[in-house]
């Protein structure tokens, strides 16, 4: 008991992940009531786009993804921990939002084969637990855009380049891994990445500390 109290006195600002007591109920609540009626997202694109079970793998691997590294700012760089949980949780809040007053899903999903491999039996265990509807914008596009941009901008990764282009890898297999398994249009992902760019202004582009690191080069040069 010792060791918890003094986990959370040492890392008091593990509050903010009290934020998911408020996003999970609401996320429930709409996965419940927007059932029907909602307004279908759909591009030309999508028709395009072929359904690949193997991507379950990259779909999967976000839950890791954007939880470890949360999980690391929050033990090694308060500030990128605020910066990090400010930029998904505001973002993930503007999609509840969003999906609360303008109802909506997709029809994308393909009649699937459980028994044809591990991979197309994943899926199935997917669509059946998550439903069609409250896509727009994309969450899984939206938070590794966001872990992939706290990764980047921390100090705690400089020159580790390798990590840094894994981490790009990995986020462009997630993004693409939403249209490939039919849970998202390709209009979800397009959305997410335009609210991506504008909380990456707000929240790292005109920080108070982005500004003064760059007054501290100007002065050094």
């Amino acid at each position: 008991m010792k060791r918890v109290c003094d986990f959370f006195r040492k890392y008091s600002h593990i509050w903010l992940l009290s934020y998911f007591f408020i996003y999970i109920p609401w996320f429930c609540y709409l996965e419940k009531t927007v059932t029907r009626d909602y307004h279908l997202m759909h591009a030309p694109l999508d028709s395009l786009i072929p359904f690949n079970e193997y991507f379950i793998i990259p779909y999967l691997l976000w839950f890791a993804f954007v939880g470890v590294t949360l999980i690391y700012f929050l033990i090694k760089s308060k500030e990128d921990y605020y910066r990090m949980c400010t930029f998904l949780f505001s973002g993930m809040t503007i999609s509840l939002i969003i999906c609360t007053f303008f109802e909506n899903g997709t029809s994308l999903r393909p009649i699937l084969d459980p028994d044809k491999n591990i991979f197309t039996a994943a899926v199935a265990a997917l669509y059946r637990t998550d439903t069609c509807t409250n896509v727009f914008p994309s969450i899984h596009v939206y938070n590794s855009i966001g872990t992939y941009i706290a990764i980047h901008k921390s100090p705690l990764f400089q020159g580790k380049t390798a990590l840094k282009a894994g981490a790009a890898i990995l986020t462009a297999a997630i993004c693409l891994s939403t249209v490939f398994l039919k849970q998202h249009s390709v209009i979800d992902g397009v959305g997410a990445g335009i609210m991506a760019a504008m909380m990456y202004h707000l929240v790292y582009a005109c920080s108070p500390v982005e500004e003064e690191k760059k007054i501290v080069e100007k002065i050094l040069e």
